[in-house]
């Protein structure tokens, strides 16, 4: 199986997407899922995204990309957050089968 690129982006890069990464990181660890992660500011991601396979983002999204995007802020109010965990390992296992 692939070996997928996921950004992880917050609006500055730093603070919400440090923790949300860590999130994700425990998740695919748990899943058998093997990723690279990247972590961005939000602004950076249409520039990124030829090279990462899905985003990850606490914040919204500014724009379509070419990628599945998928919105985290449930990892920080913690409503909703099995539903996401759900969608990203669903994604990540279609991505890394394609």
């Amino acid at each position: 199986m692939k070996k997928l690129n996921v950004l992880v982006a917050c609006g500055a890069g730093i603070a919400t997407s440090t923790v949300v990464m860590k999130r994700v990181e425990d998740l695919f660890a748990t899943n058998n899922i093997d990723a690279n992660f990247i972590q961005i500011k939000i602004a950076e991601a249409a520039s990124k995204q030829s090279d990462a396979d899905m985003l990850i983002s606490t914040t919204v999204l500014p724009t379509e990309y070419d990628i599945p995007a998928i919105k985290a802020m449930a990892f920080l109010t913690g409503i909703g957050a099995d539903k996401v965990e759900q969608e990203i390992i669903d994604t990540a296992k279609k991505l890394q089968n394609s």
